[in-house]
């Protein structure tokens, strides 16, 4: 039964979906699904997606991931779920068009990336978004910084060689949404990130990113929302 609108807390528990099927929970707003949903996407993946209310979430979906969190993937009673591991699994179990790449020192060097990401810039990242208004101009500065580690990581087209691989998906979703940082004066400029903005360019042109973008008026009233405590997860959802 899949489900575009949010399922939240009260929502009657989904059957689970039938054999060889595959199911992601999601929520369509959330970068970390978004991570996911690439993967299915580059892959060719058929799926069906049950989203999440993550402010009021239902009660059985701590039975099937205890964070609380997605994405979470579901086939045959197998449940997985963080959005690493659940792309790491869908190399697995999918090994067609593989993302994740094979070489032990290929894949150290993109998990070391992701740890440059982790611990200098994703979390200015979302203090931007939360935190006051005095606050910003230092933390702007602090998120620029730890963002030209990422600018020196990136020495080719993409950050996974000639073509976009699972570390372009796995940052990708937070370059989508930087348009939620330029109305506090935070953007990447060409001068000081020419590799970034180029590979952004070049990803949006992805059959896989198109598939599952949002526009920047879509992420900013989404953003407005849940700013103000009510996140609305069904925008653009017809009633």
């Amino acid at each position: 039964m899949p489900s575009e609108r949010a399922m939240k807390t009260g929502s009657a528990r989904p059957p689970p979906p039938g054999p060889g099927k595959l199911r992601l929970y999601s929520m369509r707003f959330c970068p970390y699904a978004q991570r996911t949903r690439l993967f299915l996407a580059a892959k060719g993946i058929e799926f069906e997606t049950i989203n999440i209310n993550l402010k009021d979430k239902p009660e059985w979906l701590f039975e099937k991931a205890p964070l609380g969190k997605v994405p979470v993937l579901e086939k045959d009673g197998k449940i997985v779920y963080e959005s690493l591991v659940c792309n790491e699994y869908l190399d697995g179990i999918y090994p067609d068009k593989g993302v994740t790449p094979s070489d032990p020192l290929e894949k150290a060097r993109q998990s070391m990336v992701l740890a440059l990401w982790d611990a200098k810039v994703i979390g200015f990242y979302y203090k931007l978004m939360t935190g006051k208004e005095d606050e910003r101009p230092a933390l702007g500065k602090q998120f620029l910084d730890g963002l030209q580690f990422i600018e020196k990581a990136l020495t080719q087209p993409f950050f996974s060689g000639n073509k976009a691989g699972a570390l372009d998906y796995n940052l990708w979703p937070w370059f989508e949404r930087l348009c939620m940082l330029k109305p506090i004066g935070v953007e990447l400029s060409v001068d000081k990130f020419p590799q970034l903005t180029a590979w952004m360019e070049r990803m949006l042109q992805l059959p896989e990113v198109k598939a599952c973008y949002f526009s920047p008026e879509a992420h900013a009233q989404f953003g407005k929302s849940w700013m103000a405590g009510s996140p609305d997860y069904d925008i653009g959802l017809e009633e």
